[in-house]
C-alpha cells in the first residue's frame, strides 16, 4: 500500500457539519471512506492555518487516492490536497536508481 497525506480545508457548510457532529465523527467517517476502498486511516489531526486537518493514509493504490479526492471534492463541504509519501528506503532504492536525464539547453 502506498502512504498519502491528505490536506482537507473546509468550506464554511463543512465546518458546520464538524461543529454540529464533533471531530470524531469526522474522523470515524474518513477512516470508513478509507476503508471502503480498502485503506487505513494513520492519523487525523485537525489544525489551524489554511488547512482545516491533516490526514496520514494507507491506500491501495494512486487510484484510490484519486477516487478520495473527487469524493471529497464533490461532496461540496470540503477540497484536499493529496501528497504522495515515501519512507526512506524506497528514497534508498530511487536514489540507487540510473536515470538517463539531459538537462534543458544542453
Amino acid at each position: 500500500m502506498a502512504k498519502y497525506l491528505i490536506l482537507a480545508s473546509y468550506t464554511p457548510e463543512g465546518m458546520k457539519g464538524v461543529i454540529a457532529k464533533g471531530g470524531t465523527a469526522r474522523q470515524d467517517a474518513v477512516a470508513k471512506m478509507l476503508a471502503d476502498v480498502g485503506g487505513t486511516l494513520e492519523s487525523f489531526y485537525f489544525a489551524f492555518g489554511g488547512d482545516d486537518a491533516y490526514v496520514t493514509a494507507d491506500v491501495p493504490d494512486n487510484v484510490a487516492a484519486a477516487a478520495i479526492g473527487m469524493a471529497v471534492g464533490a461532496s461540496g463541504g470540503a477540497s484536499c490536497k493529496t501528497i504522495v509519501l515515501l519512507t526512506p528506503e524506497e528514497i534508498d532504492r530511487a536514489a540507487k536508481t540510473g536515470v538517463n536525464y539531459q538537462a534543458p539547453g544542453k
